[in-house]
């Protein structure tokens, strides 16, 4: 299974940050990302990650077949912070992440009472 970027480009705001990224990644190899400040860096994981969408260019999972149907499904973003909102409660915490995703999790009353909250 290969990760690919062709041609890749990325944009905030409907600005470009980046353009023509080009990468293979293969299982176990890693990609190193290096830049200043708002090179593009954080937007280039996200958007490998599925946050964000494409701006130019394709991103592809090569090999996945129906395990990895996309990129999003082969990859995930862990950042430098949690993603939890303090101004939030744990109910409302796990109700945005849930709508979020779209996917069929508990309810977040379901989920508290799981672990005794």
């Amino acid at each position: 299974m290969r990760l690919i970027a062709e041609n890749l480009g990325g944009e905030r705001g409907g600005e470009a940050v980046f353009s023509g990224i080009n990468f293979a990644l293969c299982k176990g190899q890693a990609l190193i990302v290096t830049g200043p400040n708002g090179a593009g860096k954080s937007t280039l994981l996200r958007i490998v990650a599925g946050l964000l969408p494409v701006a130019a260019g394709r991103l592809l999972v090569e090999g996945g077949g129906e395990d990895f149907p996309s990129v999003a499904s082969a990859c995930h973003y862990l950042g430098h912070q949690n993603a939890m909102k303090t101004a939030l409660s744990v109910a409302e915490n796990l109700r945005f992440w849930r709508d979020f995703s779209g996917a069929d999790f508990l309810s977040a009353e379901e989920a508290l009472a799981m672990v005794g909250l």
